[in-house]
């Protein structure tokens, strides 16, 4: 029971890395709200609660925050997992709108979950903070443009908010991902993942647990001498 009397927040936990994340915070004893736009299939596990919630709305995160603090009375575990990667297409041809939308949730996204769950780690006297980067926030590729441009933020930002919030107990760490068996992975043209997947040393996807054994680490107290700090889990992606 590693995470046992913690409470989390995961976005993204209706499914791929948020929801194998979710199911295995709870088995290791957390309490966990959910949160995302919808659900494909329940979240049975008795200590996890699905919560609707819109993560480039300021609002919606008041909600949930103000909704955890109610309901648990403390959040000791925050996982920025929400995002897409929306485009493929280079800064000459990506539309406005995509660029817009991709930032939103890639960056805005994890801004606003870090900005409004701050104030409540705190004054439960600290917490940890995980933001989920990629493989090409680390390393660039062609095309892309908005998803390399955003995760590359989010890494930044990570390392960031590890500086600032150091002193009130706050740890923040990036998860850098490579391509993994998501709904979002097997939603994408075919000839993308095959190219990226021949890329991989490891040469398959990864799935969804293995990203959340990492988050878990990440959330335990076993990694509390980490900040500032990027776990990549990308079956060797990076290493060339």
């Amino acid at each position: 029971m590693r995470l046992a009397g913690k409470v989390a927040i995961v976005t993204g936990g209706a499914r791929g890395i948020g929801r194998a994340s979710a199911e295995l915070f709870a088995e290791e004893g957390a309490r966990v709200f959910a949160a995302d736009l919808s659900y494909d299939e329940p979240l049975a596990h008795p200590r996890i609660e699905f919560v609707e919630h819109d993560v480039t709305d300021a609002g919606s995160w008041g909600s949930l925050v103000e909704h955890v603090h109610e309901t648990a009375g403390r959040l000791d575990v925050l996982f920025n997992n929400a995002g897409i990667v929306g485009s493929y297409e280079p800064i000459d041809s990506i539309a406005i709108e995509d660029w817009d939308r991709i930032f939103a949730i890639n960056v805005q996204g994890v801004f606003l979950g870090c900005r409004t769950a701050v104030p409540l780690m705190r004054a439960g006297g600290g917490g940890s903070i995980i933001n989920t980067s990629s493989i090409w926030g680390i390393a660039g590729a062609a095309g892309v443009a908005a998803y390399t441009a955003s995760k590359g933020a989010v890494r930044l930002l990570s390392k960031n908010v590890a500086l600032s919030y150091v002193g009130d107990g706050i740890r923040c760490n990036s998860l850098h991902p490579g391509i993994i068996d998501t709904p979002l992975i097997a939603a994408q043209d075919a000839g993308i993942t095959a190219g990226v997947v021949e890329m991989t040393p490891m040469k398959r996807l990864g799935r969804p647990r293995e990203l959340a054994y990492g988050a878990l680490f990440l959330a335990s107290d076993e990694s509390s001498y980490m900040t500032g700090a990027e776990l990549v889990i990308d079956g060797g992606y990076t290493t060339q």
